[in-house]
């Protein structure tokens, strides 16, 4: 949702952008995307006004990588898979699992945020673009 909104941002920059706006293409609940922009602000993503005017972005969107959107409103702990920690210590598969698991998760995350500092939010409103003709 964090691409979708910063992709609305850029192509209908010359239209008020309001929350309530945005959920309509988002097709969700306008607190949800107000949330959102919330944690797309605190990252100086963007920058919203009360009222008409709604949001807009702070940054060029090729300077905006989808890195800083997953980061901006990623998971709290900054990771795409969640390693369960509560597992029964006298199992053996739940006395290890997380230990066994780890390399793997650590190797998926740094793979997914590599590719996700190559793409910026320019890319993916170039792409909308050409299927809007």
């Amino acid at each position: 949702m964090g691409v979708h909104i910063l992709a609305m941002l850029e192509v209908c920059r010359e239209m008020p952008c309001t929350s309530e706006f945005i959920a309509g293409s988002v097709n969700t609940n306008s607190v949800v995307i107000r949330r959102i922009l919330g944690m797309l602000k605190k990252a100086g993503l963007v920058k919203t006004t009360l009222g008409r005017k709604g949001a807009e972005l702070l940054k060029r969107p090729e300077e905006i990588t989808l890195l800083d959107v997953y980061r901006a409103v990623g998971a709290d702990d900054g990771t795409v898979l969640d390693v369960h920690t509560e597992t029964n210590p006298f199992c053996p598969v739940g006395a290890n699992i997380q230990t066994a698991l780890g390399g793997t998760v650590h190797a998926v995350q740094a793979l997914l945020e590599a590719e996700l500092s190559t793409r910026t939010v320019a890319d993916i409103v170039s792409g909308i673009r050409q299927r809007m003709k």
